[in-house]
């Protein structure tokens, strides 16, 4: 029987504590637990699904991937069976998931895997990978959940468990995430950003910010270009719409091709456009004030409230982030926990 990486690590830890328990003086005293930082992977050992054997499993991470890469095709809202109508959009996961997941500082998904069973903060309860994944499909995909024996479900399990296979379930990733770049000491400009919108990004995803489909008649082939906005991009509550998140993710990405060894988009026009591709409509995803039920684990970029601390939804929607840190690190020191006053 394969067990799960979560209930190794588990094992592992309580092994250790018994052998500290006996080797230590003292040990039937109540001690602080020794905090291990998480080790730097900065060698992705990612195994080649492509030389997967030709069986049920291969051809299930195979299928995975195809959903990541082609997910309107397999679950979006054209495909012929409404009952696998999963998706509401058009976009594919691979449009924030870059390279299938494998790009370093493109949302990389190497160890997504390797990450789950873990806590989620917006819930306030462990979550599963399935979990994860439904937390994407509702919000980035603007969609409605999948159930955890749907095969599409089990195809991206499947195709992210090998993408993990080598990460150990401890590890942080050198290259996880959109990246880190400076903030700025002020808010971004959504009107600066119009015009390196139109200077950087209109030539690829349109004026209107549109994007460009594969098939101009069926939806369900997706975009060659995604869309940044409008009634099929992601919903308000996605990831991808809060400001740190899109502006690294700009910074280090586009356009389309760019690496962040050697980035395009200067620091402050990455913030400034993020702001403006935000500043505009797009789907509105209905019960986000439960979201984060210790309001001190909301990210300060959360557009939506309520806060914990008195600074604007503006503000958290734009920045600047350092006056609403600092605020945030006294009241944690004072009260410890802020109940959010929606989450029944």
């Amino acid at each position: 029987m394969r067990v799960g990486r979560g209930v190794q690590r588990f094992f592992q830890i309580a092994a250790a504590g018994v052998l500290l328990a006996v080797a230590m003086p003292g040990a039937g005293r109540a001690q602080a637990p020794t905090v291990t930082p998480p080790r730097p992977v900065v060698v992705w050992n990612v195994p080649d699904v492509d030389r997967l054997p030709d069986n049920d499993y291969g051809r299930l991470v195979r299928y995975g991937r195809s959903v990541l890469e082609q997910t309107s095709a397999h679950i979006g809202p054209a495909v012929a069976d409404p009952a696998q109508r999963f998706a509401g959009n058009n976009m594919a996961c691979a449009d924030c998931h870059l390279n299938a997941g494998l790009k370093k500082f493109g949302l990389p998904l190497a160890a997504a895997s390797a990450d789950y069973p873990g806590y989620s903060t917006r819930t306030g309860a462990e979550a599963t990978l399935p979990d994860r994944l439904n937390a994407c499909m509702t919000r980035s995909m603007n969609g409605r959940p999948m159930p955890a024996d749907a095969r599409p479900m089990q195809a991206l399990v499947a195709y992210l468990s090998v993408l993990a296979e080598h990460i150990p379930a401890d590890a942080k990733l050198a290259g996880g995430g959109a990246g880190a770049m400076p903030e700025l000491a002020r808010a971004a400009d959504p009107v600066k950003g119009e015009a390196v919108f139109a200077q950087v990004c209109a030539e690829c995803h349109r004026r209107d910010g549109l994007g460009v489909r594969h098939n101009p008649v069926d939806a369900s082939f997706g975009y060659s270009v995604p869309p940044l906005w409008g009634p099929d991009s992601f919903n308000d509550g996605a990831g991808m719409a809060r400001l740190i998140t899109q502006a690294n993710f700009v910074h280090n990405n586009m356009p389309n091709g760019t690496s962040w060894v050697a980035p395009q988009v200067a620091v402050e026009n990455a913030w400034d456009v993020a702001a403006y591709v935000l500043s505009q409509p797009r789907p509105a995803r209905a019960g986000l004030d439960k979201d984060f039920p210790d309001l001190l684990a909301k990210p300060v970029d959360t557009a939506y409230g309520p806060f914990a601390d008195g600074f604007s939804a503006a503000q958290h929607k734009y920045g600047p982030y350092a006056p609403i840190r600092a605020e945030l690190a006294k009241i944690k020191a004072e009260r410890g926990a802020v109940p959010n006053p929606n989450d029944r």
